[in-house]
């Protein structure tokens, strides 16, 4: 058994106030797991997304989190929670001021090809985007695939 506390974590560079990759330091090995605290306005994921090979399980622990589908907008409140198959896009995000506590489970850990979509103001749509460090390791950054240009700029503050 491994057993961790919260506590022990530091929150990494994400869209949430709070991010904490629970897999490793819990020794999985088919299994990937993710706590997020959000604020108004974050979210779980850089984008709009889908996972080629996993299937994620999203329990809402605190506040409400509002999913987009590909059919629709659904609010997910505490004590429920949402599944979403292989392939099956899916945004989660924060739209209210209380701040809403998440615990995400993906299986397999390995989420295969993983594609992003993100509005791009200058092709005036919504793109598929990359996700890389920033040359000043102080932020994540969000680039269109088309254009090149930045979509989103996260930090750990």
């Amino acid at each position: 058994m491994r057993k961790v506390r919260l506590s022990e974590f530091s929150s990494r560079m994400s869209p949430a106030d709070v991010s904490y990759p629970l897999a490793d330091a819990l020794g999985t090995t088919n299994v990937s797991l993710n706590y997020y605290e959000l604020d108004e306005g974050d979210s779980t994921s850089f984008g709009y997304h889908a996972h080629e090979s996993q299937e994620e399980v999203f329990y809402v622990q605190a506040g409400t989190v509002t999913f987009r589908t590909e059919e629709e907008s659904v609010p997910v409140r505490s004590g429920e929670l949402a599944r979403f198959a292989p392939g099956e896009y899916k945004h989660a995000v924060n739209e209210h001021a209380d701040r809403a506590i998440v615990l995400a489970v993906g299986a397999p850990r390995e989420a295969g090809e993983t594609t992003i979509l993100r509005y791009c103001e200058e092709c005036e749509a919504e793109t598929t985007q990359t996700i890389e460090l920033a040359d000043d390791r102080e932020s994540i950054v969000a680039r269109c695939e088309n254009c090149g240009g930045e979509t989103g700029r996260f930090t750990d503050e």
